[in-house]
């Protein structure tokens, strides 16, 4: 957690120390002290989830509601992502707003999205692993999605040379201004 770079929605890109020699490399990719120190969170990461994608797929853009709103801790292990985080806090000064950065096995970097935002990726490469922390439980009643593609938002997704591979339930996400959101 060495390096960090904030933007104005709170999501902040962490990029580790990296020791590496000519037997490969180490890095430390969590230290609770070092995290908390560049994000100002206290709390505790309660779940580690993992995803397997092939190119073209978007995994987006998903959320929990309080009381189980949760922030993520995401990084790419295997292959390259384009990651995305949407802020959906209505009262916002910057609702709607996306921020975006490839995350990927070779770069090591590291995206925080905090509770409040709708987080999502698209895989870049023909084969990305996602190992995301959450700070909440999966709770199925309090999870909604808001269109991947919500021109309103107008997330500037790549193109990876295929159709956008999605699931029937992000497909039908609402577009923000439908969808249920925080206050």
């Amino acid at each position: 957690m060495d390096g960090q770079t904030s933007s104005p929605l709170e999501v902040m890109i962490l990029e580790p120390t990296v020791f590496s020699d000519d037997r490969g490399a180490f890095f430390e990719s969590y230290n609770a002290v070092a995290f908390g120190e560049a994000t100002g969170f206290g709390g505790e990461f309660v779940q580690d989830n993992q995803s397997r994608s092939i190119k073209g797929v978007v995994r987006a853009l998903h959320y929990q509601l309080p009381p189980h709103a949760q922030g993520k801790l995401v990084r790419c292990v295997i292959g390259e992502v384009f990651d995305v985080a949407v802020d959906v806090r209505r009262s916002s000064p910057t609702f709607g707003s996306w921020i975006a950065e490839v995350l990927s096995a070779d770069n090591r970097l590291q995206l925080w999205v905090p509770p409040g935002f709708a987080h999502g990726f698209m895989a870049v490469s023909e084969v990305a692993e996602v190992l995301y922390k959450t700070t909440r439980y999966h709770a199925p009643d309090a999870e909604r999605s808001v269109r991947w593609n919500d021109s309103a938002i107008g997330i500037d997704w790549p193109d990876v040379g295929v159709d956008p591979i999605l699931n029937d339930r992000d497909a039908a996400a609402p577009p923000l201004d439908e969808a249920e959101v925080f206050s």
